[in-house]
């Protein structure tokens, strides 16, 4: 149901004037009142979002740690949306942030509190976020841990209700299961191979439920930005196929730590195929009564895309990386036209199957579906164009993956010249206050932009320590630091990296902390703030956490954020005159900072930040000390 405005409109005002008259009050007084800071960081960017909404604009908006950005932009977003019926949309830097944003003493949390006001907020969550039924009970079949037990109890009754489904809330999120580690997750979550659009259970499904429900916001939708691109990449197939987009029309979008579009932009329009995938699927379809030419196509595909995968680990550079990288040799190309070819005529011989009815209907629908997106990623891969390509574990398979390396002329087509107000918001967007970098990656040719610093007086709050250690040193140097039980937050440039930690840190140290996977991320956290855990280690929280005062008094970066010698980055290397000082240098100084930004989040916050510098690392200092916040001891 649509809400009513915060505040009153009136013939002699415009929206926007009452606008801004309203934020006025709320930022320099009634917030004050309620015991907040009065930041004049905050109301600038406040009022440059409005004037972005008037003139439904794209703004950078650049604001230091502690500036209040979010209440900055949820003024304004809730405003906007009732006021053109239509819900904001604020999109995270990825799913772990989500909760953070609507976690119990959160901002969105304070507002409702401190100004009376009842903001419906609901969140969209990526695919891979959601429980599927139908994985779920193949799981269901082999798996006998405990922890399957535990999601068959979650489902509700009505979901397998006879009939017509009785209301049912929504169910199945990741969140639902914080027990639940990464790796058995990836057993019953949503995946690529799943065609909705065929599914007997799409109704029933807490994806549907959850979809449902989020569309009928009046305030705010939160996703990440991998779901607002996947929605953009996949909207106009869907409407094609009579469904819904991923997410409503929207009046506004906020790009919350916007510096990351690009890689989400990526990823989105990134297409996977596996090793074991197809033959699974292919022999679920070999049931009795198939003709002979069909089975034996299979077969011959199957047998096909095995060699094929034989052929790319052959072809694969070895590295301790998680892309890797492929050289592609004549015969892995040869084999992989002749996948094309095989599957073509296995497409012709379902056309007849479907008219006996020997296999399912859901069966051989879902993989029509899937051969069709699989043969197109063989074809892009086998062209040699200017595409990305890899190998990678996913999900415990081996997955080709291929990106395509430009991303701007989508992004322009499809979301920024849609005439929608989009605001990025992050407290590292420039290169010394110039803009244009950011803008040219993303194809942004009109926008506009400010920079702001941080309110805090970090010689006051901070000390920042540089350790020169050899490679070895490095664990017995964080045991050292741990003895004295501080909240400590550990950050790795990579998975890889953290789980070479793991490996080396003594018994009972790592009894006493957590590592990212273990469990459901956001339940982590919650444990950390609450003390519960006192060390946390991640690779994927230099941005977006935040844990103020007592709930986080030191960071340590047990590496420079340098990007992976990964395909993806090599790509961005090769296409660079200087891949130095265009890839490699800015990918770590904004990554730096936003890692260090996750200590001094209030003003009753202090702590200390431990980087880690090995041989190679010590001699680049003169290429980061500029950037931290005081000067290093």
């Amino acid at each position: 149901m649509r809400q009513s405005l915060p505040f009153e409109l009136s013939r002699e005002k415009s929206f926007f004037d009452s606008l801004g008259d309203w934020m006025g009050d709320v930022l320099y007084d009634e917030l004050p009142e309620k015991g907040f800071e009065c930041r004049d960081e905050q109301i600038f960017m406040a009022y440059q979002i409005e004037q972005a909404l008037k003139e439904k604009n794209v703004l950078f908006a650049e604001a230091g740690v502690g500036t209040g950005k979010t209440i900055a932009y949820l003024l304004p977003a809730i405003s906007y949306a009732r006021y053109t019926g239509k819900p904001a949309l604020i999109a995270c830097a990825d799913e772990t942030l989500i909760d953070q944003l609507v976690k119990e003493g959160g901002d969105i949390y304070k507002l409702t509190e401190h100004l009376g006001l009842t903001i419906d907020v609901r969140l969209a969550k990526s695919r891979n976020q959601y429980l599927c039924l139908k994985r779920f009970e193949e799981s269901e079949k082999v798996v006998t841990d405990e922890w399957i037990d535990d999601v068959a109890m979650s489902i509700p009754d009505g979901v397998y209700a006879q009939g017509s489904m009785i209301s049912v809330s929504p169910f199945g999120a990741r969140s639902d299961y914080p027990t639940v580690s990464d790796e058995d997750w990836q057993k019953v979550n949503y995946n690529a191979i799943m065609q909705c659009s065929v599914c007997d259970m799409r109704n029933r499904c807490g994806q549907t439920l959850h979809r449902a429900h989020y569309r009928k916001s009046s305030d705010l939708i939160i996703c990440s930005q991998d779901f607002l691109m996947e929605h953009l990449a996949t909207k106009e197939s869907r409407e094609r196929e009579g469904q819904l987009p991923l997410l409503p029309e929207v009046s506004m979008i906020v790009l919350d730590e916007g510096h990351l579009l690009e890689y989400a932009a990526q990823k989105a329009m990134t297409v996977k195929v596996q090793s074991h995938t197809i033959v699974n699927l292919l022999e679920r379809l070999m049931v009795d009564g198939v003709r002979e030419k069909t089975l034996y196509a299979m077969e011959r595909l199957q047998d096909d895309h095995e060699l094929f995968f034989d052929q790319l680990r052959d072809d694969v550079v070895p590295s301790e990386e998680d892309r890797k990288k492929i050289n592609k040799s004549a015969r892995l190309l040869s084999i992989g036209k002749q996948l094309i070819k095989d599957v073509d005529v296995l497409l012709e011989e379902f056309v007849f199957e479907s008219e006996l009815y020997m296999i399912p209907e859901y069966e051989l629908n879902m993989a029509e579906e899937f051969l069709e997106q699989y043969v197109a990623a063989i074809r892009i891969f086998t062209a040699q164009g200017d595409a990305v390509d890899w190998l990678e574990e996913t999900d415990g398979e081996e997955t080709l993956v291929i990106m395509p390396r430009l991303i701007t002329d989508v992004l322009e087509e499809k979301l920024f010249s849609k005439k929608t107000p989009i605001i990025f918001s992050s407290a590292t967007l420039s290169v010394k206050k110039d803009f244009s970098y950011i803008a040219y990656s993303l194809g942004i040719k009109k926008y506009q932009s400010f920079s702001v610093p941080s309110p805090f007086d970090y010689d006051e709050v901070m000390k920042v320590y540089l350790h020169e250690l050899q490679q070895g040193e490095k664990v017995a140097k964080v045991e050292q630091l741990l003895k004295d039980n501080q909240k400590t937050l550990i950050l790795f440039k990579s998975k890889q990296a953290m789980l070479t930690f793991k490996s080396k840190l003594s018994m009972m140290t790592r009894l006493t902390v957590a590592f990212e996977g273990d469990r459901e991320l956001s339940a982590i956290v919650r444990d950390f703030q609450d003390g519960t855990v006192k060390t946390l280690c991640s690779y994927h929280l230099w941005e977006g956490l935040d844990l103020p005062e007592e709930a986080l008094t030191r960071v340590i970066i047990f590496d420079l954020p340098f990007p992976p010698h990964d395909p993806l980055f090599d790509a961005k290397r090769a296409f660079s005159e200087n891949p130095f000082e265009e890839v490699e240098l800015p990918f770590m100084q904004l990554r730096l900072q936003q890692g260090i930004g996750r200590l001094i989040r209030t003003s009753n916050d202090y702590g200390d930040i431990h980087i880690f510098l090995n041989e190679d690392e010590k001699n680049m200092k003169k290429e980061f000390v500029s950037i931290l916040p005081v000067e290093p001891q």
